[in-house]
C-alpha cells in the first residue's frame, strides 16, 4: 500500500512540475500589442501618481510587463519581476506611498494570490502614437471592383 501512494504522489507532482514548466508563448496579436507599447513608451521616470489608489484600467502584456490606465488618457508601462502569477488574474492592484507609485519601492500585487510583483521600471506611454502603431499594423485589402460585376443582371 505505501507503495501505491509513493507513486500517486510521485506521478501527480510529476505532472504538476509538468504544468508549471510549460512555456507560454504569447500569440501574436499580444505580441504586437506589446511592441506597440514598448514602441510608444518613453523614457524611464521613477514614479508616477495614483489618485485614490485607482486603477482605470490595465492589461498584461507578459509575465514581466503590464500596463496601467490611470486616467482613459494616460498609461504607464510598468516592466516587473517575473510574476507568473499575472498570467491568471482578473484584477491587479499597485503599492503606494503618498499616492506615489515609485520604482523598486512598490509592487503589482495579483489579487487571487496576493503576490507583490516589485516594479523594476516604469515609462510613460504616448497615446497618440500607440494608437497610431496600432492603425499602421490594420492591413486591408483594397481591391478596385470589376465594372461588370457591379451592374444588375438583366
Amino acid at each position: 500500500m505505501p507503495v501505491l501512494r509513493v507513486s500517486t504522489i510521485m506521478l501527480l507532482a510529476l505532472g504538476l512540475s509538468a504544468c508549471v514548466s510549460e512555456p507560454s508563448t504569447p500569440s501574436l496579436p499580444q505580441q504586437q500589442r506589446q511592441e506597440a507599447y514598448n514602441a510608444a513608451a518613453g523614457d524611464q521616470v521613477q514614479h508616477f501618481h495614483l489618485v485614490l489608489h485607482d486603477i482605470y484600467s490595465w492589461e498584461r502584456l507578459s509575465d514581466t510587463q503590464v500596463v496601467v490606465y490611470t486616467q482613459p488618457t494616460r498609461a504607464y508601462l510598468l516592466d516587473v519581476w517575473p510574476c507568473s502569477s499575472l498570467n491568471y488574474t482578473n484584477s491587479i492592484g499597485l503599492t503606494s506611498s503618498a499616492n506615489q507609485v515609485a520604482v523598486g519601492a512598490d509592487k503589482v500585487i495579483v489579487s487571487h494570490s496576493h503576490l507583490a510583483c516589485k516594479i523594476e521600471e516604469i515609462r510613460p506611454v504616448d497615446l497618440a502614437q500607440f494608437k497610431l502603431d496600432k492603425a499602421s499594423q490594420r492591413h486591408i485589402d483594397n481591391l478596385q471592383r470589376d465594372s461588370d460585376a457591379s451592374k444588375p443582371a438583366a
